[in-house]
């Protein structure tokens, strides 16, 4: 997820054919980052404290209203790297996805998350195509309510699990480290 790197390959891994909008869909597996920490952005998603989360959403929120503010935002910086505000309606997509699992996870036992193709949402949305300034008003509404999410989970659900249709098992706890490097991984992909 560098800019000298297709989204979502790592260096050395095969790359895929493009999609209609020449970015390489990203079919890596991110969960990896709950066992060690990223070696691009260096976040440590094993040491995400749940009850810290709330305020480490907001404290993003700035940055990415800057970033989207920049003169340069709509553009890619090279083929196959999204730009700053793609960067943006995605990130605002994952608070929404990940508002929605947490919810579920909070509300059900062991809920199986409706599966999200992130790379599909972003040609059928068109975040190339979008407003800046309307997604910087998304992305900051999408984020408070993730944090608010987040702010009222007790430390007795931080347990509860639920699963991606793949497979693969979260529980609140790990989900939130997961998260959040999503989100912080891709400050660092647009510099912000």
């Amino acid at each position: 997820m560098s800019d000298s790197t297709p989204r979502g390959a790592a260096p050395g891994d095969e790359v895929p054919g493009t999609q209609e909008d020449g970015i390489v869909p990203d079919t890596k597996d991110w969960t990896w980052v709950l066992d060690r920490p990223c070696p691009e952005c260096g976040f440590v998603a094993a040491d995400v404290d749940v009850a810290a989360v709330g305020a480490a959403v907001r404290e993003t929120l700035p940055r990415w209203r800057s970033a989207l503010a920049r003169a340069d935002a709509t553009a890619r910086p090279a083929p196959g790297v999204w730009s700053v505000l793609e960067y943006a309606a995605h990130v605002r997509d994952v608070f929404r996805v990940f508002d929605d699992r947490l919810a579920l996870m909070l509300a059900e036992d062991d809920p199986q998350f409706e599966n999200w193709d992130q790379d599909a949402a972003a040609l059928a949305d068109g975040y190339a195509d979008q407003d800046p300034r309307v997604v910087a008003t998304q992305l900051a509404e999408a984020g408070e309510a993730v944090a608010e999410r987040f702010d009222a989970v007790t430390p007795d659900q931080h347990e509860r699990p639920g699963r991606r249709s793949n497979g693969s098992v979260f529980t609140v706890r790990t989900l939130a480290g997961y998260f959040l490097h999503d989100v912080t991984h891709h400050l660092h992909d647009v510099k912000a």
